[in-house]
């Protein structure tokens, strides 16, 4: 088992609570633990494939360009902060667009839109959250 050590306290794999570091200046400090991604995924809305993932449990398909991504360990809120962009569209790489249209505690729907956002489209992309799990 790894352990890590810092100015006397040590973290292992059982080891739970806050991790906190003073910044720059001394002045500003910053809880580890929260600033971490609790959920993370690539996905492919062409073929619903995940890349890779952390927290993540499943896809709904909910037409071209359209997808709900459901999380594993759920958020205490609806309130986590979401983001997604996009990485290459299927087909004729001319860019666009990924955006979180909605987002619940345990859920957050995806949408691929075109470069001139005049319709959705399926595209491959990156979401990504952080807050507070449940």
């Amino acid at each position: 088992m790894s352990v890590l050590e810092l100015n006397g306290r040590v973290f292992d794999a059982s080891t739970t609570g806050t991790l906190t570091l003073t910044g720059e200046g001394g002045a500003a400090t910053t809880d580890v633990t929260q600033g971490l991604a609790k959920y993370w995924v690539t996905f492919t809305q062409a073929s619903n494939t995940v890349g890779d993932s952390f927290n993540h449990a499943s896809a709904t398909d909910n037409g071209t360009g359209d997808h709900t991504l459901t999380i594993t360990n759920d958020f205490s809120s609806a309130e986590h902060a979401a983001n997604a962009q996009h990485m290459q569209e299927s087909g004729d790489n001319e860019g666009g667009f990924a955006v979180t249209k909605a987002r619940a505690a345990g859920t957050l729907q995806i949408q691929g839109l075109e470069n001139d956002r005049s319709a959705l489209h399926d595209c491959i992309f990156q979401a990504h959250s952080w807050g507070d799990l449940a």
